[in-house]
């Protein structure tokens, strides 16, 4: 019997039971995050914190919607070309439910211990220890991680908060010296809100944050979503059918066409190895596609395969460009290396996508968890990162630095952690009033040693389970 998608039954209810997974961990990173967003304008009692969540919320939602996928695509890159062409779907479910459980049990651990951590590096880290264990298997030794990606992704988690650490006590210094007013720099008294130009700035800096959240976690779910239903339904989610097969075939033709114009005998040995891999990839396209006017024509088998392509083509065309500009002047190939990414860009769009409704879902998710869950963290972020408690300049400076921070990195299609930068921002304000001295090193510490140990242990615990359920599933 067939049912959704083409799948059986208990394929069928896997597939939902991943799906919903996916999207509870969206849920619980709206959750688990959300105080990074409200905690300024609920501990300064700008907003009451039934307000201040529902706000932040809607924000969330909103820029999930308006945020682009770049996050999201980086998110799929990690993992190796060959994990979600692999072509049994049993094996693809091992690694999907590995990195939904994992990814899980750590956000809901570290919120109930009250600690900021990120879901960032939880499911970053999730990816690489599944990439890990799909790569120890028997006949995959060749099979490599893709470590630009996981490179770009490690920088920017490691850099923004030592980033937003500098940039909050530099903005704090401008600020005492520049604003006369000294009610910025007031601690909030209990209960009573702040004045209302005070105000205004508290909840326009906290909404930024909600709303860049949103950009960019936002995003991770919808790539994390997008690796469940190229997983498990390639035929239907490898490849974007809402596109015209004929303008993919069109596009590999012209890409040939280009590359056929470098005379292949002149270029160093290295850079012929990536030409020929480049010219096969584009041979294997044009060949899937001759006749095809609709990707439902296609088997399961060949949408994985032509994904597998695609991906190659991108990945070999980055190290093949760089060699021909070490070979040549960059001059004589810059027009020619123009059309190239061009053409090339075009074909990695039938790659790169997410439906709407992926998106909607994955927004819709965040932005209901983002109005449950707050209280533990805030009181983290209000009272115990600084010896002193939270002042309204310092409430907003720490909002404006994160959310700067991040709507850059999801500009750049990074990663990077709304708990970590919005954490060190306000450890910033802290510093630049009285020094080190005014920071409480016991929560700093914690915050700390869950920034260093949720990759390693969250690598660990995926990779071990992908091969466990992959044992069990085959």
């Amino acid at each position: 019997m067939s049912f959704m998608l083409g799948l059986d039954f208990s394929l069928t209810l896997l597939l939902i039971f991943c799906i919903t997974a996916a999207l509870a961990f969206e849920f619980i990173n709206g959750f688990h995050d959300t105080a990074n967003a409200v905690a300024t304008v609920i501990y300064t009692h700008s907003l009451k914190p039934g307000m201040a969540v529902f706000w932040s919320g809607i924000w969330n939602f909103i820029g999930v919607n308006v945020g682009g996928i770049a996050v999201a695509i980086g998110i799929i890159n990690l993992l190796p070309v060959e994990a979600l062409t692999d072509g049994n779907i049993h094996h693809n479910l091992a690694l999907v439910m590995a990195l939904i459980f994992t990814a899980i049990v750590w956000n809901i651990g570290t919120w109930y211990l009250g600690i900021p951590c990120s879901s960032s590096h939880t499911l970053i880290g999730s990816i690489a220890g599944v990439s890990i264990g799909f790569m120890l298997l028997p006949n995959n030794h060749d099979v490599l991680l893709n470590w630009g990606k996981v490179k770009d992704a490690g920088l920017s988690l490691l850099i923004s908060p030592v980033i937003g650490f500098a940039l909050a006590i530099f903005l704090m210094f401008v600020l005492q010296r520049a604003v006369k007013n000294k009610t910025l720099f007031k601690e909030a008294p209990a209960k009573k809100p702040p004045p209302v130009w005070v105000r205004s700035i508290l909840i326009i800096t906290s909404t930024f944050v909600s709303f860049s959240h949103g950009s960019n976690d936002g995003q991770k779910g919808v790539g994390l979503l997008m690796i469940i239903l190229i997983a498990i339904v390639p035929a239907r989610f490898a490849l974007d059918h809402s596109r015209n097969p004929v303008e993919l075939k069109s596009e590999a033709e012209s890409l040939k066409t280009l590359l056929s114009r470098l005379d292949r005998q002149k270029l160093q040995a290295s850079s012929q190895v990536y030409y020929d891999e480049i010219s096969a990839s584009i041979d294997s396209i044009n060949s899937m596609f001759t006749g095809i006017s609709t990707f439902s024509e296609l088997s399961k088998a060949e949408c994985a395969q032509t994904r597998k392509q695609i991906l190659v083509l991108s990945k070999r065309s980055g190290s093949f460009i760089s060699r021909l500009e070490e070979q040549r002047a960059v001059s004589i190939i810059i027009s020619w290396k123009k059309d190239y990414h061009k053409h090339l860009t075009a074909i990695r769009s039938f790659t790169e996508y997410s439906p709407w409704w992926v998106i909607f879902m994955i927004s819709l998710s965040l932005g209901l968890g983002t109005m449950i869950g707050w209280k533990r963290i805030v009181v983290t972020l209000g009272e115990k990162i600084g010896k002193t408690h939270l002042t309204y300049a310092q409430g907003a400076t720490a909002n404006l630095i994160a959310a700067t921070t991040i709507s850059a990195s999801s500009y750049f299609g990074l990663p990077v952690s709304t708990t970590h930068v919005l954490s060190s921002g306000i450890a910033g304000t802290m510093v630049s009033g009285n020094g080190l001295k005014n920071l409480q090193i016991k929560t700093l510490t914690a915050i700390g040693i869950a920034w260093l140990v949720t990759i390693p242990v969250t690598m660990l615990f995926s990779g071990l389970l992908f091969l466990l359920f992959r044992l069990i599933l085959s």
